[in-house]
């Protein structure tokens, strides 16, 4: 038994240093069609920069060298406009995509796999000590913009719109949207792409749209019903027009949209 549980311990070990930072370097050609070379990645990838910084100044703030580690974190702030708390917890192959104005906190635990857009912020809704930041499992994929604030846990493979405020636990497989965050799509049982991540985070259904075409088809189902209380003749059927409607003002031309005295 203590053989088996050792092996399974040995299986489960971290990689070292070196061969994490070249994961997420390599990550890099998974996910970016535009990188060219490693020179290139290495040289001008601003959100390869403090993830390498971020390794480092981890490393030191695990082994009790906090202020060291805090002084690495600044200036690799300061190169790189990706402010992240050498206290965060972050997985393999991890990468920040156009790398400016991300921001993450001291308690955030991020998993393997995770890709953040420009502007994310990965913040707290406490000043209490202790755990104050999100979780985020393997796989997710974070918008330009977006905030996961407090710490509530994102499931595996969830995709999280560009700019949304996501304030509540999301489950696996899972798309979020909206101001505050709502739960607008459902892909368990979808396929999945070959490397397990899905970049398409911007193809995400409306909320508003299909909010006003239940709206509509109710109003419609209320005025047969009361055509009916009134013996009135029931009025005409406009089922499958206009439910998501996209064309604004324009709609004010249509005949149908004025009064006939």
């Amino acid at each position: 038994m203590s053989e088996a549980m050792t092996m399974t311990a040995t299986a489960l070990a971290a990689p070292g240093l070196w061969a994490t930072l070249r994961e997420d370097l390599d990550c890099v050609f998974q996910r970016d069609p535009a990188a060219r070379s490693t020179l290139e990645v290495l040289t001008t990838y601003p959100g390869v920069h403090a993830i390498l910084t971020h390794r480092l100044s981890h490393r030191l703030w695990s082994a009790g060298w906090r202020f060291p580690a805090r002084l690495l974190s600044f200036v690799g702030r300061t190169l790189t406009n990706v402010d992240i708390h050498p206290g965060a917890t972050i997985g393999r192959r991890f990468f920040i995509d156009h790398g400016a104005c991300v921001v993450i906190g001291e308690t955030a635990e991020v998993g393997n796999d995770v890709t953040l857009y420009h502007g994310v912020t990965l913040g707290g809704t406490s000043w209490n000590k202790g755990k104050r930041h999100p979780t985020l499992a393997d796989g997710v994929v974070v918008g330009a913009g977006a905030k996961i604030l407090g710490p509530i846990s994102i499931g595996e493979r969830v995709r999280v719109g560009a700019n949304s405020v996501v304030v509540k636990d999301v489950p696996a497989d899972r798309t979020v949207v909206g101001v505050p965050g709502r739960i607008v799509d459902t892909r368990v049982g979808t396929a999945r792409p070959a490397n397990g991540i899905s970049l398409d985070h911007n193809l995400m259904p409306d909320p508003v749209a299909k909010s006003i075409a239940c709206l509509i088809e109710r109003i419609e189902i209320l005025e047969k019903e009361l055509a009916e209380v009134r013996h009135e003749p029931a009025p005409a059927d406009h089922s499958g027009q206009c439910n998501t409607c996209s064309a604004g003002d324009l709609c004010c031309e249509h005949e149908s949209m004025h009064l006939v005295n």
